[in-house]
Protein backbone atom coordinates (compact mmCIF):
# COMPACT_ATOMS: atom_id res chain seq x y z
CA UNK A 1 0.00 0.00 0.00
CA UNK A 2 2.88 2.41 0.67
CA UNK A 3 4.70 1.49 -2.23
CA UNK A 4 1.91 1.87 -4.33
CA UNK A 5 1.31 5.97 -2.64
CA UNK A 6 4.63 6.51 -3.38
CA UNK A 7 4.62 5.32 -6.89
CA UNK A 8 1.44 7.36 -7.43
CA UNK A 9 2.92 10.84 -5.86
CA UNK A 10 5.56 10.50 -8.20
CA UNK A 11 3.42 10.25 -11.16
CA UNK A 12 1.51 13.40 -9.61
CA UNK A 13 4.90 14.92 -9.63
CA UNK A 14 5.35 14.07 -12.81
CA UNK A 15 2.03 15.38 -14.07
CA UNK A 16 2.62 18.56 -12.52
CA UNK A 17 6.04 19.18 -13.76
CA UNK A 18 5.12 18.58 -17.30
CA UNK A 19 1.48 19.66 -17.74
CA UNK A 20 2.72 22.58 -19.48
CA UNK A 21 3.71 20.68 -22.41
CA UNK A 22 1.58 19.50 -24.99
CA UNK A 23 0.60 15.37 -25.04
CA UNK A 24 -0.76 13.22 -22.42
CA UNK A 25 2.36 11.17 -21.80
CA UNK A 26 2.40 11.90 -18.30
CA UNK A 27 -1.22 11.48 -18.26
CA UNK A 28 -0.95 7.93 -19.61
CA UNK A 29 1.77 6.97 -17.15
CA UNK A 30 -0.12 7.96 -14.86
CA UNK A 31 -3.11 5.63 -15.76
CA UNK A 32 -0.78 3.12 -16.59
CA UNK A 33 0.49 2.99 -13.21
CA UNK A 34 -3.21 2.71 -11.70
CA UNK A 35 -4.25 -0.21 -13.35
CA UNK A 36 -1.55 -1.92 -12.77
CA UNK A 37 -1.32 -1.70 -9.22
CA UNK A 38 -4.99 -2.44 -9.07
CA UNK A 39 -3.92 -5.51 -11.09
CA UNK A 40 -1.29 -6.74 -8.57
CA UNK A 41 -4.20 -6.05 -5.47
CA UNK A 42 -6.86 -8.29 -7.45
CA UNK A 43 -4.13 -11.35 -8.33
CA UNK A 44 -3.16 -11.32 -4.71
CA UNK A 45 -6.89 -11.54 -3.68
CA UNK A 46 -7.17 -14.46 -5.99
CA UNK A 47 -3.81 -15.98 -4.94
CA UNK A 48 -5.35 -15.36 -0.81
CA UNK A 49 -8.90 -17.30 -1.32
CA UNK A 50 -7.66 -20.03 -3.96
CA UNK A 51 -8.57 -23.28 -2.27
CA UNK A 52 -5.00 -24.90 -3.18
CA UNK A 53 -3.32 -22.83 -1.11
CA UNK A 54 -5.43 -24.04 1.43
CA UNK A 55 -3.55 -26.52 4.07
CA UNK A 56 -5.04 -29.73 4.65
CA UNK A 57 -3.35 -30.29 7.65
CA UNK A 58 -4.02 -29.26 11.40
CA UNK A 59 -1.31 -26.51 12.59
CA UNK A 60 -1.62 -24.45 15.28
CA UNK A 61 -1.51 -20.77 14.95
CA UNK A 62 2.10 -19.25 14.28
CA UNK A 63 2.61 -15.48 16.23
CA UNK A 64 3.47 -12.45 13.67
CA UNK A 65 6.98 -12.64 13.28
CA UNK A 66 7.06 -8.80 11.36
CA UNK A 67 5.67 -5.70 11.70
CA UNK A 68 3.28 -4.06 14.09
CA UNK A 69 0.04 -4.18 11.94
CA UNK A 70 0.20 -7.15 10.11
CA UNK A 71 -2.66 -9.66 9.99
CA UNK A 72 -2.61 -12.49 12.83
CA UNK A 73 -3.01 -15.72 10.94
CA UNK A 74 -5.52 -18.09 12.29
CA UNK A 75 -5.61 -21.40 11.59
CA UNK A 76 -8.93 -23.66 11.70
CA UNK A 77 -7.17 -26.31 13.46
CA UNK A 78 -7.15 -24.38 16.87
CA UNK A 79 -10.98 -23.82 16.91
CA UNK A 80 -12.00 -26.63 19.47
CA UNK A 81 -13.20 -30.14 17.15
CA UNK A 82 -16.51 -31.62 18.28
CA UNK A 83 -17.01 -35.23 18.39
CA UNK A 84 -18.78 -36.83 15.68
CA UNK A 85 -22.06 -39.00 16.26
CA UNK A 86 -20.64 -42.58 17.44
CA UNK A 87 -17.69 -41.41 18.76
CA UNK A 88 -17.21 -41.59 22.97
CA UNK A 89 -18.01 -38.59 24.34
CA UNK A 90 -16.39 -36.36 27.57
CA UNK A 91 -18.09 -36.69 31.22
CA UNK A 92 -19.31 -33.00 30.44
CA UNK A 93 -21.63 -34.36 27.81
CA UNK A 94 -25.22 -35.86 29.11
CA UNK A 95 -25.91 -39.09 27.43
CA UNK A 96 -29.33 -40.11 26.63
CA UNK A 97 -31.24 -43.41 26.49
CA UNK A 98 -30.89 -45.61 23.32
CA UNK A 99 -34.40 -45.43 21.16
CA UNK A 100 -35.25 -47.84 18.87
CA UNK A 101 -38.19 -48.94 16.88
CA UNK A 102 -40.94 -50.38 19.20
CA UNK A 103 -42.65 -53.85 18.23
CA UNK A 104 -46.36 -53.00 18.45
CA UNK A 105 -49.28 -55.73 18.77
CA UNK A 106 -50.76 -54.22 15.08
CA UNK A 107 -54.59 -54.56 16.86
CA UNK A 108 -54.54 -51.11 18.67
CA UNK A 109 -56.68 -49.29 15.84
CA UNK A 110 -54.84 -45.73 16.97
CA UNK A 111 -52.68 -43.36 15.08
CA UNK A 112 -49.87 -43.05 17.88
CA UNK A 113 -48.13 -40.36 15.75
CA UNK A 114 -50.41 -38.05 16.25
CA UNK A 115 -49.95 -38.38 19.88
CA UNK A 116 -46.09 -37.79 19.61
CA UNK A 117 -45.64 -34.50 21.99
CA UNK A 118 -47.25 -36.74 24.59
CA UNK A 119 -45.50 -39.84 24.44
CA UNK A 120 -42.16 -38.31 24.44
CA UNK A 121 -42.94 -35.81 27.13
CA UNK A 122 -44.23 -38.95 29.39
CA UNK A 123 -40.84 -41.34 28.31
CA UNK A 124 -38.66 -38.15 29.13
CA UNK A 125 -40.47 -38.02 32.98
CA UNK A 126 -40.43 -41.70 33.45
CA UNK A 127 -36.82 -42.33 31.88
CA UNK A 128 -34.78 -45.56 32.78
CA UNK A 129 -32.41 -44.27 35.17
CA UNK A 130 -35.33 -41.70 37.48
CA UNK A 131 -38.32 -42.83 37.24
CA UNK A 132 -37.82 -45.23 40.79
CA UNK A 133 -36.84 -42.10 42.26
CA UNK A 134 -39.26 -39.87 40.64
CA UNK A 135 -42.22 -41.84 40.08
CA UNK A 136 -44.83 -40.64 42.71
CA UNK A 137 -43.96 -37.24 42.05
CA UNK A 138 -43.10 -36.87 38.16
CA UNK A 139 -43.57 -39.92 36.31
CA UNK A 140 -46.88 -41.45 37.53
CA UNK A 141 -49.03 -38.65 37.38
CA UNK A 142 -47.45 -38.09 33.80
CA UNK A 143 -48.23 -41.47 32.66
CA UNK A 144 -51.61 -41.65 34.12
CA UNK A 145 -51.97 -38.18 32.29
CA UNK A 146 -51.32 -39.90 29.45
CA UNK A 147 -54.03 -42.97 29.49
CA UNK A 148 -56.92 -40.06 29.99
CA UNK A 149 -55.65 -38.21 27.01
CA UNK A 150 -55.16 -41.54 25.13
CA UNK A 151 -58.84 -42.55 25.67
CA UNK A 152 -60.00 -39.07 24.92
CA UNK A 153 -58.27 -39.37 21.69
CA UNK A 154 -59.23 -42.86 20.98
CA UNK A 155 -62.68 -42.16 21.50
CA UNK A 156 -63.05 -38.98 19.66
CA UNK A 157 -64.45 -40.79 16.29
CA UNK A 158 -67.14 -42.98 18.57
CA UNK A 159 -69.90 -42.49 21.36
CA UNK A 160 -67.56 -44.51 23.21
CA UNK A 161 -65.53 -43.05 26.08
CA UNK A 162 -63.57 -45.88 27.23
CA UNK A 163 -62.13 -48.93 25.40
CA UNK A 164 -63.30 -52.88 25.25
CA UNK A 165 -61.17 -54.98 27.44
CA UNK A 166 -59.13 -57.04 24.37
CA UNK A 167 -58.76 -53.39 22.37
CA UNK A 168 -57.49 -52.31 26.10
CA UNK A 169 -54.76 -54.72 26.55
CA UNK A 170 -53.24 -54.38 22.86
CA UNK A 171 -52.86 -50.41 23.44
CA UNK A 172 -51.96 -50.72 26.80
CA UNK A 173 -49.27 -53.02 25.43
CA UNK A 174 -48.32 -50.53 22.77
CA UNK A 175 -47.96 -47.57 25.04
CA UNK A 176 -45.61 -49.15 27.52
CA UNK A 177 -43.86 -50.15 24.34
CA UNK A 178 -43.17 -46.87 22.38
CA UNK A 179 -42.42 -45.48 26.08
CA UNK A 180 -39.62 -47.99 26.20
CA UNK A 181 -38.54 -47.39 23.23
CA UNK A 182 -37.82 -43.69 23.61
CA UNK A 183 -35.89 -44.46 26.98
CA UNK A 184 -38.76 -44.87 29.79
CA UNK A 185 -38.35 -47.50 32.49
CA UNK A 186 -40.00 -50.40 31.19
CA UNK A 187 -41.76 -51.28 34.87
CA UNK A 188 -43.35 -48.09 35.23
CA UNK A 189 -46.79 -50.05 35.34
CA UNK A 190 -45.62 -51.71 38.39
CA UNK A 191 -44.47 -49.02 39.47
CA UNK A 192 -46.93 -46.72 38.77
CA UNK A 193 -49.55 -49.35 39.81
CA UNK A 194 -51.16 -49.72 36.23
CA UNK A 195 -53.05 -51.43 34.05
CA UNK A 196 -54.93 -52.09 31.11
CA UNK A 197 -58.24 -52.09 32.94
CA UNK A 198 -57.49 -48.29 33.55
CA UNK A 199 -58.65 -47.71 30.32
CA UNK A 200 -61.73 -49.72 30.19
CA UNK A 201 -64.14 -47.93 32.31
CA UNK A 202 -64.52 -50.71 34.79
CA UNK A 203 -67.66 -50.82 36.72
CA UNK A 204 -68.56 -47.44 35.88
CA UNK A 205 -72.49 -47.81 34.13
CA UNK A 206 -72.23 -44.82 31.89
CA UNK A 207 -69.51 -45.34 29.28
CA UNK A 208 -71.05 -43.99 25.70
CA UNK A 209 -71.18 -39.99 25.23
CA UNK A 210 -75.21 -39.44 24.97
CA UNK A 211 -76.17 -40.73 28.35
CA UNK A 212 -72.72 -38.80 29.66
CA UNK A 213 -74.33 -35.55 28.29
CA UNK A 214 -77.64 -35.92 29.53
CA UNK A 215 -76.15 -37.07 33.12
CA UNK A 216 -73.36 -34.29 33.55
CA UNK A 217 -73.39 -31.06 33.64
CA UNK A 218 -71.15 -30.90 30.65
CA UNK A 219 -70.74 -26.98 30.72
CA UNK A 220 -70.36 -26.88 34.33
CA UNK A 221 -67.51 -29.36 34.30
CA UNK A 222 -65.44 -27.91 31.81
CA UNK A 223 -66.16 -24.24 32.34
CA UNK A 224 -64.62 -25.74 36.11
CA UNK A 225 -61.32 -27.81 34.71
CA UNK A 226 -60.41 -25.55 31.38
CA UNK A 227 -58.11 -23.84 33.25
CA UNK A 228 -56.77 -24.95 36.39
CA UNK A 229 -55.08 -22.43 38.57
CA UNK A 230 -51.84 -24.02 40.37
CA UNK A 231 -52.33 -22.11 43.40
CA UNK A 232 -55.90 -21.97 44.12
CA UNK A 233 -56.48 -25.90 42.98
CA UNK A 234 -54.96 -27.06 46.24
CA UNK A 235 -56.24 -24.78 48.46
CA UNK A 236 -60.17 -23.73 47.22
CA UNK A 237 -60.45 -26.81 44.30
CA UNK A 238 -62.63 -26.00 41.39
CA UNK A 239 -61.95 -28.63 38.55
CA UNK A 240 -61.83 -31.74 41.42
CA UNK A 241 -65.48 -31.50 42.85
CA UNK A 242 -66.42 -30.28 39.24
CA UNK A 243 -64.96 -34.11 38.35
CA UNK A 244 -66.13 -35.63 41.95
CA UNK A 245 -69.88 -34.48 41.33
CA UNK A 246 -69.71 -35.56 37.49
CA UNK A 247 -68.60 -39.02 39.15
CA UNK A 248 -71.62 -39.28 41.36
CA UNK A 249 -74.00 -38.94 39.20
CA UNK A 250 -72.61 -41.38 36.58
CA UNK A 251 -72.15 -43.80 39.01
CA UNK A 252 -75.71 -43.74 40.58
CA UNK A 253 -74.20 -42.80 43.83
CA UNK A 254 -76.03 -39.16 43.67
CA UNK A 255 -79.11 -40.57 43.25
CA UNK A 256 -79.14 -42.62 46.04
CA UNK A 257 -77.64 -39.90 48.19
CA UNK A 258 -80.38 -37.90 47.19
CA UNK A 259 -82.66 -40.48 47.94
CA UNK A 260 -81.32 -41.28 51.43
CA UNK A 261 -80.49 -45.14 51.24
CA UNK A 262 -77.92 -46.28 52.76
CA UNK A 263 -74.75 -46.89 50.99
CA UNK A 264 -72.36 -47.76 53.66
CA UNK A 265 -70.40 -51.38 53.05
CA UNK A 266 -71.46 -51.17 49.94
CA UNK A 267 -67.00 -51.25 48.57
CA UNK A 268 -68.56 -51.93 44.87
CA UNK A 269 -69.97 -48.34 44.89
CA UNK A 270 -66.85 -46.95 45.94
CA UNK A 271 -65.09 -49.16 42.69
CA UNK A 272 -67.47 -47.60 40.93
CA UNK A 273 -66.75 -43.98 41.97
CA UNK A 274 -63.24 -44.56 40.60
CA UNK A 275 -63.93 -46.20 37.40
CA UNK A 276 -66.52 -43.17 36.84
CA UNK A 277 -63.59 -40.24 37.94
CA UNK A 278 -61.77 -41.97 34.71
CA UNK A 279 -64.85 -41.42 32.69
CA UNK A 280 -65.19 -38.15 33.67
CA UNK A 281 -61.81 -37.71 32.62
CA UNK A 282 -61.53 -39.18 29.41
CA UNK A 283 -64.62 -37.17 28.55
CA UNK A 284 -62.06 -34.43 29.22
CA UNK A 285 -59.89 -35.23 27.23
CA UNK A 286 -62.32 -35.83 24.47
CA UNK A 287 -63.00 -32.04 24.74
CA UNK A 288 -59.44 -30.23 25.53
CA UNK A 289 -56.64 -29.89 23.50
CA UNK A 290 -53.95 -32.65 24.96
CA UNK A 291 -51.41 -29.90 26.43
CA UNK A 292 -54.56 -27.92 28.30
CA UNK A 293 -55.59 -31.83 29.51
CA UNK A 294 -52.13 -32.58 30.17
CA UNK A 295 -51.16 -29.58 32.57
CA UNK A 296 -54.86 -29.73 34.44
CA UNK A 297 -54.34 -33.42 35.09
CA UNK A 298 -50.80 -32.41 36.28
CA UNK A 299 -51.98 -29.82 38.62
CA UNK A 300 -54.96 -32.43 40.01
CA UNK A 301 -52.45 -35.01 40.83
CA UNK A 302 -50.05 -32.57 42.19
CA UNK A 303 -52.79 -31.80 44.56
CA UNK A 304 -53.08 -35.38 45.56
CA UNK A 305 -49.94 -36.18 45.66
CA UNK A 306 -48.98 -33.71 48.06
CA UNK A 307 -51.92 -34.69 50.52
CA UNK A 308 -49.80 -37.79 52.00
CA UNK A 309 -46.55 -39.08 52.49
CA UNK A 310 -45.70 -41.16 50.34
CA UNK A 311 -42.00 -43.14 52.37
CA UNK A 312 -42.35 -46.27 54.04
CA UNK A 313 -41.38 -45.84 57.85
CA UNK A 314 -39.86 -49.20 59.44
CA UNK A 315 -40.17 -49.27 63.64
CA UNK A 316 -36.92 -46.92 64.68
CA UNK A 317 -36.38 -48.54 67.61
CA UNK A 318 -32.67 -47.48 67.50
CA UNK A 319 -33.91 -43.85 67.62
CA UNK A 320 -35.85 -43.97 70.40
CA UNK A 321 -33.66 -45.87 72.72
CA UNK A 322 -30.68 -43.61 72.10
CA UNK A 323 -33.00 -40.17 72.07
CA UNK A 324 -35.56 -41.18 74.79
CA UNK A 325 -34.35 -39.65 77.39
CA UNK A 326 -31.52 -37.10 75.53
CA UNK A 327 -31.99 -33.12 76.42
CA UNK A 328 -29.09 -31.70 74.95
CA UNK A 329 -27.16 -32.37 71.74
CA UNK A 330 -26.02 -36.39 71.88
CA UNK A 331 -23.50 -37.75 69.63
CA UNK A 332 -25.66 -41.26 69.90
CA UNK A 333 -28.70 -39.96 69.36
CA UNK A 334 -27.86 -37.89 66.54
CA UNK A 335 -25.68 -40.62 65.01
CA UNK A 336 -29.12 -43.03 65.16
CA UNK A 337 -30.94 -40.26 63.52
CA UNK A 338 -29.06 -39.26 60.87
CA UNK A 339 -28.44 -43.62 59.84
CA UNK A 340 -32.23 -44.03 59.88
CA UNK A 341 -32.86 -40.67 57.93
CA UNK A 342 -30.00 -41.91 55.53
CA UNK A 343 -32.02 -45.13 54.89
CA UNK A 344 -35.47 -43.74 53.89
CA UNK A 345 -34.34 -40.78 52.23
CA UNK A 346 -32.95 -43.00 49.39
CA UNK A 347 -36.76 -44.38 48.56
CA UNK A 348 -37.49 -41.55 45.80
CA UNK A 349 -37.79 -38.10 45.43
CA UNK A 350 -40.33 -36.07 47.48
CA UNK A 351 -42.20 -32.56 47.23
CA UNK A 352 -41.91 -30.09 49.89
CA UNK A 353 -45.03 -30.66 51.45
CA UNK A 354 -44.49 -34.09 51.27
CA UNK A 355 -41.24 -33.60 53.14
CA UNK A 356 -43.58 -31.50 55.67
CA UNK A 357 -46.18 -34.22 56.15
CA UNK A 358 -43.75 -37.09 56.65
CA UNK A 359 -41.65 -35.37 59.30
CA UNK A 360 -44.67 -34.81 60.64
CA UNK A 361 -45.53 -38.48 60.61
CA UNK A 362 -41.79 -39.63 62.26
CA UNK A 363 -42.18 -36.96 64.68
CA UNK A 364 -45.63 -38.59 65.28
CA UNK A 365 -43.70 -41.96 65.81
CA UNK A 366 -41.00 -40.95 67.80
CA UNK A 367 -43.41 -39.10 70.46
CA UNK A 368 -45.68 -42.47 70.91
CA UNK A 369 -41.96 -44.18 71.32
CA UNK A 370 -41.01 -41.92 74.94
CA UNK A 371 -39.36 -39.25 72.33
CA UNK A 372 -39.97 -35.83 73.99
CA UNK A 373 -37.21 -33.64 72.77
CA UNK A 374 -37.35 -32.13 69.45
CA UNK A 375 -34.62 -34.40 67.94
CA UNK A 376 -35.24 -32.22 64.20
CA UNK A 377 -33.81 -29.19 65.89
CA UNK A 378 -31.43 -31.20 68.33
CA UNK A 379 -29.33 -32.88 65.32
CA UNK A 380 -29.92 -30.08 62.97
CA UNK A 381 -32.41 -32.28 60.62
CA UNK A 382 -33.86 -30.40 57.90
CA UNK A 383 -37.14 -30.93 55.62
CA UNK A 384 -34.97 -31.66 52.46
CA UNK A 385 -33.34 -34.56 54.40
CA UNK A 386 -36.21 -36.58 54.54
CA UNK A 387 -36.23 -36.98 50.48
CA UNK A 388 -32.88 -38.06 48.12
CA UNK A 389 -31.72 -34.60 47.95
CA UNK A 390 -30.51 -34.38 51.14
CA UNK A 391 -28.31 -37.53 50.25
CA UNK A 392 -25.41 -35.19 50.44
CA UNK A 393 -25.88 -33.94 54.01
CA UNK A 394 -24.61 -37.74 54.87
Amino acid sequence: MIQWFRRTRRAMDCFQTFSLHKGSLCQQLLLFILWLSSFQDVASLQTLIDPSNISSTSELANPPTTGLFEPIEISPAVVPRYPYLGESLPPMYPTFPTTYEPNLTGRCPVDFSAMSNIMGKTASDCSLPLAALVGNVICCPQLGSLLHIFQGYYSINSDKLVLRNAVANDCFSDIISILASRGANITIPALCSVKSLNLTGGSCPVMDVNTFEKTVNTSKLLEACSVVDPLKECCRSVCQPAIMEAALRISGTQMMLNENKNIVGETNNVDAINDCKGVVYSYLSRKLPPDVANTAFRILSACKVNKVCPLEFNQPSEVIKACRNVAAPSPSCCSSLNTYIAGIQKQMLITNKQAIICATMFGSILRKGGVITNVYELCDVDLKDFSIQGMDAY
